[in-house]
Formats: C-alpha cells, sequence, structure tokens
C-alpha cells in the first residue's frame, strides 16, 4: 500500500518562500512520476508541478514557471516543492500525488494519478 503525506505548509507573506516535502511509503516510489497539484476554495484542482521518476526532467504549470522548483529523493523516497516569491493567489491546500502508470514521462492530468496525500494548507498573505 503506498502512503504519502505532506509537510511544509503555513502562512507565509507575499514574497516569501515556503518548502513542501512528501515522504512516500510503500514500495515503487522510484520507479514513478510524481508531482504536485493544490486546489484552491471553489476551484479545481490543478497541475503545479511534475517530475520523471529519475528526477531527470522536470515540468511546471506556466502560473509558477520560474519562481517554484521539484525534486526527489529516490534513495528516501521524498518528493519535495520550493516555492519562491508566492503570491496570494498561490494560496490553496497542495497535494503530493504518484503516477499510476510507468511511463517515461509524466502526466499533467489529475486522473492519471493514483495515489494522493492528505493535503498541506499554504496561505499567501498579501
Amino acid at each position: 500500500q503506498v502512503q504519502l503525506v505532506e509537510s511544509g505548509g503555513g502562512l507565509v507573506q507575499a514574497g516569501g518562500s515556503l518548502r513542501l516535502s512528501c515522504a512516500a511509503s510503500g514500495h515503487g516510489f522510484s520507479d514513478y512520476a510524481m508531482a504536485w497539484f493544490r486546489q484552491a476554495p471553489g476551484k479545481e484542482r490543478e497541475f503545479v508541478a511534475a517530475i520523471t521518476w529519475n528526477g531527470g526532467s522536470t515540468f511546471y504549470a506556466d502560473s509558477v514557471k520560474g519562481r517554484f522548483g521539484i525534486s526527489r529523493n529516490n534513495a528516501k523516497n521524498t518528493l519535495a516543492l520550493q516555492m519562491n516569491s508566492l503570491k496570494p493567489e498561490d494560496t490553496a491546500v497542495y497535494f503530493c500525488a504518484r503516477d499510476r502508470t510507468l511511463r517515461f514521462g509524466v502526466s499533467r492530468s489529475l486522473h492519471e494519478y493514483a495515489y494522493w496525500g492528505q493535503g498541506a494548507q499554504v496561505t499567501v498573505s498579501s
């Protein structure tokens, strides 16, 4: 059974930084692409960033490109999201997710992710 647990959320002022972590248990972490999604109140869950199984390639939503960085440590079964230059519109619950399919690339569709964490609240004040 795969379990994902996020940590590191909180309240920060606009322009500040936060680092989210996702700890994975169960087998197969290093074989699958991983991603971060977020969901703001009243909005659909949206793609934020993804990383290939070996960490060789990363992908970002246009809204966070140049400000966020996704990384993984397969030896420690951990995923991270470094968030810099935060804006009030980044306020959301952030979820880490594991791909349902072995692939060389990544998917930006939440339907392609089989395992999800419980979410971490990120609040950016103006």
